[in-house]
């Protein structure tokens, strides 16, 4: 698959996630960008021999810290933003296929399927709080320099 249809793809699916969840008109098209963005992220990394769990972490750190930029300028809640953020990262396919092992009882590789599914769910979520957090800190620190300066 080419760059040019991944990049397409992956805007589909995540505007596409974020109109399933309701979320505002105006938002559609920043939600579709963030998740692209997220996306071609994870797949220049795995593409270049970084780890799939590394480089979804990665892809889910800029996911979120672009959706904490997003619902900061266009003031909507951030978990539009993540919500279709990471839906390109979330390993679907995958969680299907150590399921249908187990229904095969091919359980040994059912097993080594899960384990990556909950790898990958773990490396998004830890993305997610990752930036959070970078978030609140950042946040800490500016009203921190706020409030020194206005005591000198």
């Amino acid at each position: 698959m080419t760059i040019f249809a991944q990049l397409l793809t992956s805007f589909i699916a995540s505007a596409g996630f974020a109109i399933l969840f309701n979320a505002p008109k105006r938002a559609l098209w920043q939600c579709g960008t963030i998740g692209m963005l997220g996306w071609i992220l994870y797949y220049v990394l795995f593409a270049h021999g970084i780890d799939s769990v590394a480089a979804t972490v990665l892809a889910a750190i800029l996911a979120g810290v672009l959706s904490q930029i997003s619902a900061r300028i266009y003031k909507i809640p951030v978990i539009i933003f993540n919500v279709a953020g990471i839906i390109p990262l979330v390993p679907g396919g995958l969680a299907y296929n150590a399921m249908r092992q187990f229904v095969e009882d091919d359980y040994s590789l059912g097993i080594q399927l899960a384990t990556k599914v909950m790898l990958l769910s773990g490396a998004i979520a830890l993305g997610l709080v990752f930036s959070e957090v970078a978030k609140q800190l950042g946040d800490r620190h500016r009203k921190s320099k706020r409030t020194r300066g206005s005591m000198q």
